[in-house]
């Protein structure tokens, strides 16, 4: 059995007036999906080319995304908006296509190109702020939904996306989202050969699907 971990950094975006709505004030690894947009990605990658050139299959036993606080504001005002995802699949994604995920997840029709197999780990919350608990400077989690699969893999890397969007009506100030760190507990086993190379198949095909669209 192996734990796999990648961390990401934590994200501490202003908002202010016209011309740039939104900046990054410091953020690792974190950019803007457009000039003055709120909503950022941040990307890392499991490798695992040594498994898969010894011909072996990740079995995912677990995922899970430790964090170290609920996203806060220094400008915490009732209404106050943030959706944070967090993926974990076996294709790539560009910054639109991970963003897209917080609509349609891995849904069939989903802009995000990913199916239901390829996403060993997704999930989308909503977090706002409301005038019982503002004071605090922390947002309230009002939602919370997964859509992994933790399908077998023998693809040789698996893609990490954090992204967050702050909401349009978001007070002047700094909005923050804590460091995460991703984790995944899988065992590595050799498969009867006829699977393995159905398996490998199927994670051509899927990555060959992804780039067409």
């Amino acid at each position: 059995m192996k734990l796999l971990a990648k961390e990401f950094a934590y994200l501490n975006a202003n908002k202010a007036d016209a011309p740039e709505l939104w900046t990054i004030q410091k953020g690792d690894g974190w950019r803007q999906l457009g000039p003055g947009l709120s909503t950022f990605v941040a990307s890392t990658y499991f490798d695992l080319a040594g498994m898969s050139q010894r011909e072996k299959t990740l079995f995912f036993e677990g995922a899970a995304v430790q964090e170290v606080l609920l996203p806060s504001s220094t400008a915490a005002t009732a209404g106050n908006g943030a959706i944070v995802v967090d993926i974990m699949c076996t294709s790539p994604l560009t910054d639109v296509e991970a963003s897209a995920y917080q609509v349609s997840a891995n849904l069939a029709a989903g802009a995000t190109g990913l199916a239901f197999e390829q996403t060993v780990y997704g999930r989308v919350r909503i977090f706002n702020m409301n005038l019982d608990t503002l004071a605090g400077g922390y947002y309230d989690l009002q939602a919370d939904n997964q859509t992994g699969s933790l399908e077998p893999t023998a693809s040789d890397r698996i893609y990490c996306y954090r992204v967050v969007t702050f909401g349009p009506n978001n007070a002047n100030g700094l909005h923050s989202v804590w460091g995460a760190r991703y984790l995944l507990q899988a065992d590595v086993k050799e498969e009867a050969e006829f699977q393995y190379l159905m398996r490998l198949k199927r994670s051509y095909e899927l990555q060959q699907s992804h780039d067409e669209d």
